[in-house]
C-alpha cells in the first residue's frame, strides 16, 4: 500500500501583498478615506492650529500613501518625524519664553523704516483706510485669510511630499526649517516688536484693526486647538520681527523652483510669498519691514544650508541619493 504525503502550506498567502489586486486597491481607498476624514474634521470639528493635530494629520497621510512599507513608514516617523515635529513645538515654547526676555518691546523702529520706505506712509494704514470696511467681507480679505492659515499647513505638508519622494531634500528642508525656527526665536528674544495692529491701540499710528479674527469670525470656522501649542505659554504677541510667515512662504517657493519647469507654476510660486506678504499687511499682522527681513533670513537660509549640505556630500564622497518622482537632491 502506497501512502501520498502532500506537504502542508508553510506559508499563508497574503491578500494584501505588495502588487496584489487587494493591494492595489487599497491603495486607492485608504488615501481617499484620509481626505475625506480630513474634510469631515474641518467641516465638524474646527481647522486644526497646534502641532500636536497637525502632527497627527501629516502621520496619518504618511501611513495611508505607505501601505507597500509599513516598515519605513515607522522608521521614518521615528527618526525623522518625531525630531521634525519636537523642533517645531520647542519653537512654539521658545517663542512664548521669548516675550520681554531681554528688553521691552520695541514699537517705533518698525514705522520709522515703513515710512521711510514708502514716504511717510506707512502701508497697513493705507491698506486698511482703502480696502477695510467693519462688517464687510470682501473677496480679497478671503484670500488674505487663506493664504494666511496656510502657513500653519504648508510647510508640514512639502515636508511630507518630500520625505515621501525624496528624503535628502526632506533632511536638507527640514534643516532649513529648524534654522528659520531658531533664528526667529534669537530675534524675538533679543528684539521683542510690536505689530501695527498694537501700535494703532497705542495710538502711534492711526488705528488699525487685526483684519485675521474678524475674518475668521465671518467665515464660521472654529480652530481646533489640542495640547501642544495652546496656553498662554505660547502665545507672543511682539514676536513680529521678522515674519516667520513671510519667511516659510518663501521657502517653500525656493524649495519648489527647480521642479517648477512652466512659467505658470513659477508664477503661482511667486505670488506665494507676495499674497502672503499682503495679508500680513493688510491685516495688521506685520509691517512691510517685517516682512522683508523674514525675507532675507529665508534666502540666507536656503543658501547656508544648501551650501552644508553640498559640503556634507563632498566629505563623505556620495552621491546623494535619487529616489522616485521628478524631484531631484542636487542643489540650485
Amino acid at each position: 500500500m502506497q501512502w501520498n504525503f502532500v506537504p502542508a502550506a508553510t506559508t499563508t498567502r497574503n491578500p494584501f501583498r505588495s502588487g496584489s489586486r487587494w493591494m492595489r486597491l487599497a491603495r486607492v481607498v485608504v488615501p481617499t478615506i484620509w481626505v475625506l476624514a480630513t474634510i469631515w474634521f474641518v467641516a465638524f470639528e474646527g481647522l486644526p492650529l497646534t502641532r500636536d493635530w497637525i502632527a497627527a494629520w501629516v502621520v496619518l497621510g504618511l501611513l495611508a500613501f505607505s501601505l507597500g512599507d509599513l516598515g519605513g513608514w515607522f522608521r521614518g516617523v521615528v527618526f525623522d518625524w518625531l525630531p521634525f515635529f519636537g523642533i517645531l513645538a520647542l519653537y512654539d515654547l521658545l517663542r512664548g519664553a521669548a516675550d520681554g526676555l531681554v528688553f521691552r518691546p520695541f514699537f517705533l523702529p518698525q514705522i520709522d523704516v515703513d515710512e521711510f520706505l514708502f514716504f511717510g506712509t506707512v502701508p497697513t494704514v493705507w491698506l486698511q483706510d482703502h480696502l477695510y470696511t467693519r462688517g464687510t467681507l470682501p473677496w480679497y480679505g478671503v484670500i488674505a485669510w487663506t493664504v494666511y492659515m496656510s502657513h500653519f499647513f504648508a510647510t508640514p505638508l512639502l515636508a511630507g511630499i518630500l520625505w515621501k519622494l525624496d528624503r535628502m531634500r526632506f533632511r536638507r528642508y527640514a534643516a532649513c526649517v529648524a534654522v528659520l525656527s531658531l533664528l526667529g526665536f534669537a530675534t524675538y528674544a533679543l528684539f521683542p516688536a510690536a505689530p501695527p495692529w498694537m501700535a494703532g491701540e497705542a495710538g502711534l499710528i492711526p488705528h488699525t484693526v487685526r483684519v485675521i479674527p474678524e475674518i475668521w469670525g465671518q467665515l464660521g470656522f472654529a480652530p481646533r486647538f489640542g495640547l501642544v501649542g495652546t496656553g498662554y505659554e505660547y502665545a507672543n504677541d511682539v514676536a513680529a520681527v521678522p515674519s516667520l510667515h513671510a519667511a516659510f512662504s518663501l521657502l517653500i517657493s525656493l524649495e519648489l523652483w527647480q521642479n517648477a519647469r512652466r512659467w505658470y507654476l513659477r508664477a503661482v510660486l511667486v505670488a506665494y510669498p507676495l499674497t502672503m506678504a499682503f495679508a500680513l499687511v493688510y491685516s495688521g499682522e506685520h509691517y512691510v519691514a517685517d516682512v522683508l527681513l523674514g525675507w532675507l533670513y529665508a534666502v540666507v537660509t536656503v543658501w547656508g544650508v544648501r551650501k552644508a549640505f553640498a559640503r556634507w556630500v563632498v566629505r563623505h564622497h556620495k552621491e546623494p541619493a535619487v529616489t522616485s518622482g521628478s524631484f531631484s537632491t542636487t542643489s540650485d
